[in-house]
């Protein structure tokens, strides 16, 4: 194989995982329907909080991870359930925001970070978005995101 046709391997093969990170963190911001339940999941890097934070007006609540020192997290492990203990949505967090459009109602969430669950009752309604702010104490092996 010739150094021309080296080079041009290297550079495909580096547009094919440039495209490839781009379609995951696009995937990661695009909202997914799973039942009747609405959701969004993202935030890493300040251009995705801000393409987060235009459409956040179509949802009514919104988790924000992070550590106690304020550090952004990600793969939080998130399950909502209605009032009755049902569970209405569980999924994993790409990132340090997590919104989700539910029927108006008391809901309990639990979100898992490095296996410490923390559990919060959030009451939602119509047309207005209710945030709920995750800390977890931080360990040197936690992983943060920008």
């Amino acid at each position: 194989m010739s150094s021309t046709t080296s080079v041009r391997a290297v550079l495909l093969g580096l547009v094919v995982l440039f495209a490839a990170a781009h379609a995951l963190v696009q995937a990661a911001s695009a909202p997914q329907t799973k039942g009747e339940v609405v959701y969004v999941t993202g935030g890493v890097g300040a251009d995705e909080r801000e393409k987060l934070k235009a459409i956040e007006k179509d949802f009514n609540l919104k988790l924000i991870f992070s550590l106690a020192d304020g550090a952004f997290i990600a793969d939080v492990a998130v399950v909502v359930k209605d009032a009755s203990g049902k569970v209405v949505l569980s999924e994993q967090a790409q990132g340090p925001i997590f919104m989700a459009k539910l029927p108006p109602g008391t809901y309990t969430v639990e979100a898992t970070f490095e296996g410490k669950t923390e559990a919060h009752k959030v009451t939602v309604g119509q047309g207005k978005l209710t945030t709920v702010q995750l800390r977890w104490p931080g360990s040197a092996g936690s992983k943060t995101v920008q």
